[in-house]
């Protein structure tokens, strides 16, 4: 925090500057004085309407300005008959002349000197890969880009929770539906195993740091947890661009080797000043949740589980939470309810959002500034969300030769999340498995309900942190996120030389601040309070401090033959980051209410401690790019990027990655010229390239010492704990692409189709096992090749356009297919146990995808003894040595068991009457083959505007571990309503086992829990309606729009669990996706309005 104020005076030196640009004429200026008159054309005489008519100072900047009526005519209000004039419309060449004390000044505008052929040229769209801008017509380059007006009716606390669905090519998950959850950004599959994935995010041209260190763990989250974007306010961007392959990303180095994702903010304009305020008010409601079992089915299934597992009736002497005696007040009364704890720690969110801004300027200078307000109350307790942040960007056009361009961007957030809110004990999990017959606050021996939470210390479901009262965690247990972040940006282009030769020189500054506070009272756990658990503390302060400079030098010669282009560009780009964070946790505080570890309590185990840490990592990298093209109909583009890093030992510091790409434009061609009034454009692109990837963490070439936890007579051990990495290498990405772009009939139908192969080689593996014997047990090192190859299309239709009614409807899709082409031998290719229940294994194998994991084939419940029997491969029974009648078995010899009835079914693969790992098959994997979006829009004479969207995800598997936990009947956990169905005696079918407490092996890793998550979701739908402008004149308002939109409305989905947006979270290489009950996505209702004045 204490670097924030370093920079007050450079944040009042900009708000300074900003005051001298919406400064209106000086104070010399004389009392206000109307001038009128009339605009007709030059050679027709006839009268022009809304034509632009304004009063500029001096410098160049708007004071004030109007537009004629339908006569031509005009009255204007100036401030100083001293002032000037400029008039201007399109097509027509723009007047400016001295007022010179005039009241009436008409005027005549002669045709402009480009005609409108060459208007609609200029005015066509550019592609831009965050540092080049370029026509589309004339790119080279793979990129997907939306403009931010069709995402402002969503209500979104970041830009990419809007993106879901409309960028082919981008796969955008949510970790959960909680306010400030990370959400998962994957351009063209995952880049690197054990790595971060997320694309490189480029805002004005300048990276944006929006990686945690990984040495900081704020309390064992991982750097996923925290939302990517949720420091850039939506309402302050622009227009949003992806790219995706080398060509695009090529520019960037390193840092762009899982893609780009490119930001453009609003800046300002020509014209008087423009005030925009916005409002969303949004209602937020659940899902329906699993059903589960009420307290009184719960207590029919415990006492029948129990006799399944020992042949004898359920002791509810000793059993209590099960007695149900009025004599004994203090169980009856706890333990006789129907709670159902999800509705207890679920509620209506709420989503206000505002924001405001102002935009203006001349010639000389312009201006966009604004303030947002965000504030979002969870669906789940103890969830909420606060944002107030500021944006002011500032554009000076000192000369012909010199401008300058600045912004500055401040941020504070503000978040609350659940203690437990991570996979593991993750709070909405614990809430489907607590019993359903106790009460969430304690009742007293008369039967009279407390305030006081009942939280015992344990009872037959375990203690904390398996279990626990999830309102008293929801409630009481705190985790706060508190951030502040302040981003100033100067930008100086020069022109060197008659637009032929020009310099831009970039520097950025990025303070940022993360507190991260949690308090665990005894009252969420029930536990004593001489345990550590009990009123735990915790501060985690980071402080990050990053300096980005960025020198680019653009060479744009004219030739004397105009088929000839060429543009060539050198960029230099360095950036420099530091980190410094404390951590301090302590247990046992004197209070409840002493929530700071400054209060003093227990630091003497392995989690209880004090630490703090400093990193600190450089990089350089420079760039030469060069496009040339001939007639509008030939463009070939080349790059070469050098990047040096400190995360790599001096052999390998610097690496080189070359790119070129190519486009032929077919419809330039003269024997394509019969097609032009139906072909707009059709055009083939080429590309090849790679990109350099460096590890995540710093310091990862040193031999680096680290201290035990524990202590030895008052002395801490020192111990090496990293091998010197010498030979380190960069990871590098190779994406060959071939596009297509086709336009017809004037824009109403394009298409843009891509085809890609990406090659990660050098993989970056951490943990490789080595001997032990070198006095390391695994180091980091490059081993492995993973390949992701797939299509991509987008089409943009308007199928029906007339006067009044424009009907337009968009689609994309995109493929994609994950292999692993090549492992290490000496890298651990399984993980998991298939011999213990619930448990999975994953395994990297040749040529399978990554997320890939394995278990039995769940075949249905054996119905009765003979069911059991055990068949070889013929079908018949499998005879023993004895002739003795051979029962199914499980893993023989290590466990033995053999299979009743009423127990599950495993296919035995090989016949042996045995399952055990040899009946271990390929389940599923987490990667989507197909994801999109597609949705008309229709609009009716510029008023009524209605947008409906859906997005979708298809054919990837998720475990559904909620699923599994709330229906194997193993323990004392509530279960859900689908095991009303289960095997109870012999003879009855049906596919749930039965309940045994503590016993069977009815919920291995299998199929039973793996689903296919291909889901259909209805995500928008928005009705706008905008006021007409002839009646908002009278308001002084230049327009207002209003607007309802219902978001997640429905999924169409064969998933049985909560929601089928499950992403797999983490660097694990092992990780699958895995439903553990997060909070859902929530179903919204948003009401809004825009107005502009």
């Amino acid at each position: 925090m204490r670097k924030l104020f370093t920079i007050l005076p450079l944040l009042c030196a900009v708000l300074f500057l900003t005051g001298t640009a919406v400064a209106q004429a000086p104070a010399t200026a004389a009392t206000s004085i109307l001038i009128k008159g009339k605009v007709t054309d030059k050679n027709t005489k006839e009268a022009l309407i809304g034509v632009t008519v304004m009063e500029v100072d001096a410098d160049g900047r708007v004071l004030k300005g109007t537009t004629t009526d339908l006569n031509g005519q005009y009255v204007l209000k100036v401030t100083s008959l001293r002032s000037r004039i400029n008039v201007s419309f399109i097509g027509y060449a723009t007047f400016k002349d001295a007022i010179n004390g005039r009241t009436t000044i008409n005027v005549q505008l002669g045709a402009s000197s480009n005609d409108l052929k060459e208007f609609k040229v200029s005015a066509r769209a550019t592609s831009s890969n965050g540092m080049i801008s370029i026509p589309e017509r004339k790119s080279t380059m793979a990129v997907s880009k939306i403009n931010a007006k069709e995402l402002e009716e969503m209500p979104a606390s970041s830009i990419d929770q809007a993106l879901q669905g409309h960028l082919s090519g981008v796969d955008i998950t949510a970790s959960s539906g909680d306010p400030g959850a990370a959400m998962s950004i994957r351009i063209r599959g995952v880049s690197s195993l054990s790595g971060n994935n997320n694309p490189l995010i480029i805002v004005d041209g300048m990276p944006y740091q929006t990686d945690i260190p990984s040495d900081f763990n704020f309390g064992t989250a991982d750097e996923q947890g925290y939302a990517q974007l949720l420091n850039i306010a939506p309402a302050d961007i622009s227009e949003i661009s992806v790219l995706k392959d080398a060509a695009a990303t090529a520019i960037w180095g390193a840092r762009a080797a899982n893609g780009v994702l490119v930001i453009t903010t609003k800046r300002g304009g020509i014209g008087k000043p423009a005030i925009t305020y916005s409002f969303k008010g949004t209602m937020s409601k659940l899902p329906d949740p699993i059903p589960m079992l009420n307290g009184d089915q719960y207590s029919t299934l415990i006492p029948e589980a129990y006799i399944n597992r020992m042949g004898s009736a359920l002791n509810t002497s000793s059993v209590r939470e099960f007695n149900y005696d009025p004599n004994d007040p203090y169980w009856y009364h706890n333990y006789s309810n129907n709670t159902n704890w999800i509705d207890a720690i679920s509620r209506t969110g709420w989503i206000q959002d505002h924001t405001v801004s102002m935009n203006g300027g001349g010639e000389k200078a312009r201006y966009y500034a604004s303030l947002g307000y965000f504030s979002q109350t969870g669906t789940t307790v103890g969830t909420s969300l606060q944002r107030l942040n500021t944006r002011i960007n500032l554009d000076y056009y000192i000369s012909e030769k010199i401008k300058i361009f600045t912004s500055i961007a401040y941020t504070h957030t503000d978040q609350s999340r659940n203690y437990m809110s991570d996979k593991d004990g993750a709070i909405r999990g614990v809430a489907y498995l607590k019993m359903p017959n106790m009460s969430v606050f304690e009742y007293d021996e008369q039967g009279n309900i407390t305030p006081n939470y009942f939280s015992p210390a344990s009872n037959v479901q375990g203690q904390y942190s398996r279990i626990y009262n999830p309102v008293a965690m929801a409630k009481e247990a705190k985790y706060g996120v508190l951030g502040e972040r302040i981003v100033p940006r100067f930008q100086l282009q020069y022109n060197i030389y008659k637009d032929v030769l020009r310099a831009i020189a970039d520097v950025q500054f990025d303070i940022y601040n993360t507190k991260n506070t949690s308090f665990l009272p005894q009252i969420a756990t029930g536990r004593p309070y001489t345990e550590t658990v009990v009123n735990r503390a915790y501060d985690g302060d980071i402080d990050l401090f990053g300096v980005t400079s960025k020198l680019t030098v653009e060479y744009t010669p004219h030739f004397k033959n105009p088929k000839h282009e060429l543009s060539s560009f050198l960029n230099i780009i360095t950036d420099d980051g530091k980190s410094v964070n404390q951590e301090v946790m302590i247990s046992n505080t004197a209070s409840s209410l002493l929530v700071d570890p400054s209060a003093g309590g227990r630091t003497q185990n392995e989690e209880l401690k004090a630490t703090n840490g400093l990193s600190q990592t450089r990089s350089i990298g420079t760039a030469f790019t060069t496009q040339y093209g001939y007639d509008d109909r030939y463009m070939i583009m080349g790059s070469v990027r050098m990047d040096g890093s400190s995360r790599f030992g001096p052999n390998y510091r610097y690496g080189y990655f070359p790119s070129v790409g190519a486009r032929w434009r077919l419809s330039g061609e003269q024997f394509m010229q019969r097609y032009n009034k139906k072909l707009d454009d059709l055009s083939f692109r080429a590309s090849y390239g790679l990109s350099g990837q460096s590890p995540d963490k710093d310091y990862t070439f040193y031999n680096r010492y680290s201290t035990m936890p524990w202590s030895y007579m008052g002395e801490s051990a020192v111990y090496p704990s990293t091998m010197e990495l010498q030979n380190l290498r960069w990871q590098s990405v190779s994406i060959a692409n071939l596009g297509l772009n086709a336009s017809f009939l004037q824009g109403r139908f394009r298409v843009d189709a891509e085809l890609y192969r990406k090659r990660t080689n050098d993989m970056y593996m951490p943990n490789l096992q080595v001997a032990s014997q070198n006095g390391f047990t695994a180091v980091n090192m490059n081993v492995g090749t993973m390949d992701n190859q797939g299509w991509e299309i987008a089409i943009f239709t308007t199928p029906y356009k007339s006067k009044d009614w424009t009907v337009r409807f968009d689609l994309n899709l995109a493929r994609n297919e994950n292999v692993i082409r090549s492992i290490s031998e000496f890298y651990p290719s399984t993980k998991g146990d298939v011999t213990a229940l619930g448990t999975y294994m994953s395994l990297l194998q040749i040529d399978n995808p990554f997320g890939s994991f394995y278990g039995y084939r769940y075949k249905g419940v054996y119905k009765d003894a003979d069911a059991t029997v055990a068949k070889g491969e013929s079908g018949k029974p499998i005879i023993g040595p004895n002739g003795e009648i051979i029962r199914m078995k499980f893993n023989y010899p290590n466990v033995d068991y053999t299979f009743q009835p009423g127990d599950a079914i495993y296919e035995d693969i090989n016949h042996d009457g045995n399952i055990n790992y040899m009946d271990v098959v390929y389940l599923g994997n987490s990667n989507p083959k197909l994801n999109g979006g597609f949705g008309p829009t229709i609009n009716w004479k510029n008023k009524i505007n209605i947008t409906t969207f859906f997005n979708f995800r298809m054919n990837y598997d998720v475990v559904n571990a909620t699923k599994m936990t709330t229906t194997n009947m193993y323990g004392f956990d509530n279960q859900s309503t689908a095991v009303l169905r289960r095997w109870r005696k012999e003879g009855d079918v049906t596919d749930m086992p039965r309940a045994v407490i503590g016993g069977a092996y009815n919920w291995l890793g299998s199929d039973r829990y793996v689903e296919d998550a291909s889901y259909l979701r209805f995500r928008q739908f928005t009705v706008r309606y905008t006021f007409d402008s002839k009646q908002l004149s009278k308001l002084k308002m230049k327009s207002l729009n209003v607007y309802f939109t219902a978001e997640n409305l429905f999924t169409l989905t064969k998933y049985t669990g909560q929601d089928p947006e499950v992403t797999d979270r983490g660097t694990d290489p092992f990780r699958v996706a895995m439903d553990n009950s997060m909070t859902p996505p929530s179903r919204n209702y948003v009401i809004g309005l825009m107005a502009n004045f």
